[in-house]
């Protein structure tokens, strides 16, 4: 057995006894906050429903698996996006990607993730007709700002994580009144959170398998209750399926991805996402996530152009809801 295979042998094994540690946390379903944090920010990821734990891409990796950055084919890569959720919930993100001096010494990231919930309006209990007095409004905000780091080890094996500190206003609450003046107590905390991830390329085609763990923090107390972050483990394999055909790859790839979910506060998931790219240009992708209570399946398109040495691309995801407004994601990504 050679000197590489040896020390790759200690870091899986590590790797999976980290994991099944983690895994065998006590599942409090319902029970974590800071949900924005497992929020699906880019619309390829959404689009293949989010079975992106094994596949190789540009900064927005970070979101998903921080290992997956790191062959980046590019000395930089610069994502952002928006999307319109329900209930006019607005949610937004930013990566940066670079590599500064190839892939030599691992690439590195920056990653930036908020929410906006809109205005809410402010009550207190009362003994007038009502049974309550409007106190006013107030607009409950989360931020997340995040640096990663991403290297391949040998030609099959990567690592990479992110460290994030997570913020979250959830505005301020009357506690009494005094000579009519309300006195207030504001609810802020802020808490760091960790991801780190693993990508094998195993050697069989284009066959890839990953694992990540993300939102891993310490509990966050509001006043006297307490929650933990959206912990979550997630396993996943994918592979060009055109590898096994005679078909041109560069102008035809059909990505299929499968990924197995354990999250801390519901049942496990079952992601899988299609892609069909041409020419490397026009992408087409296709997603399901089974069991949800809202939604199971979203697609998507892409185009991207390499434009004198520069990378310009838009994507574009539609998940469809059960019982809401169905939902639009919208990214540009540029790559030098």
């Amino acid at each position: 057995m050679g000197y590489a295979m040896k020390r790759k042998i200690p870091l899986l094994v590590f790797s999976a006894i980290l994991i099944g540690g983690l895994c065998s946390a006590q599942q409090k379903l319902a029970q974590t906050g800071m949900k924005f944090l497992n929020y699906g920010t880019d619309p390829r990821a959404v689009a293949l429903g989010e079975a992106v734990t094994s596949i190789e891409w540009s900064s927005t990796a970070l979101f998903y698996n921080p290992a997956t950055m790191a062959r980046l084919d590019a000395t930089g890569s610069l994502a952002a996006g928006s999307t319109r959720w329900i209930a006019d919930i607005n949610y937004y993100y930013a990566s940066l990607a670079i590599a500064p001096f190839g892939q030599d010494i691992g690439i590195f990231g920056f990653t930036v993730q908020s929410v906006d919930y809109g205005e809410i309006q402010e009550t207190i209990l009362s003994g007038n007709e009502r049974g309550f007095l409007d106190v006013g409004s107030f607009k409950p905000t989360g931020l997340a700002l995040g640096v990663g780091y991403a290297r391949a080890l040998s030609d099959k094996f990567s690592v990479g994580g992110q460290v994030k500190l997570v913020f979250q206003n959830l505005g301020s609450g009357v506690t009494d009144i005094v000579n009519g003046e309300y006195v207030r107590q504001g609810f802020k905390q802020d808490v760091p959170a960790f991801d780190f991830g693993i990508l094998y390329r195993t050697g069989y085609k284009s066959l890839n398998f990953g694992m990540t763990v993300r939102n891993f923090a310490t509990e966050v107390t509001y006043v006297e209750e307490s929650f933990q972050l959206p912990l979550t483990f997630k396993i996943g394999v994918s592979m060009n399926m055109f590898d096994l055909t005679s078909l041109d790859h560069e102008y035809h790839s059909l990505l299929l991805a499968f990924d197995a979910e354990h999250p801390r506060d519901f049942p496990e998931q079952i992601r899988l996402g299609l892609e069909y790219e041409f020419a490397q240009t026009l992408a087409l992708r296709a997603g399901i996530v089974t069991p949800n209570d809202e939604y199971n399946y979203s697609l998507g398109l892409g185009l991207h152009r390499n434009m004198a040495g520069v990378i310009l691309g838009v994507d574009y995801s539609f998940t469809i809801m059960d019982h809401f407004n169905d939902v639009h994601r919208f990214a540009l990504q540029i790559g030098l």
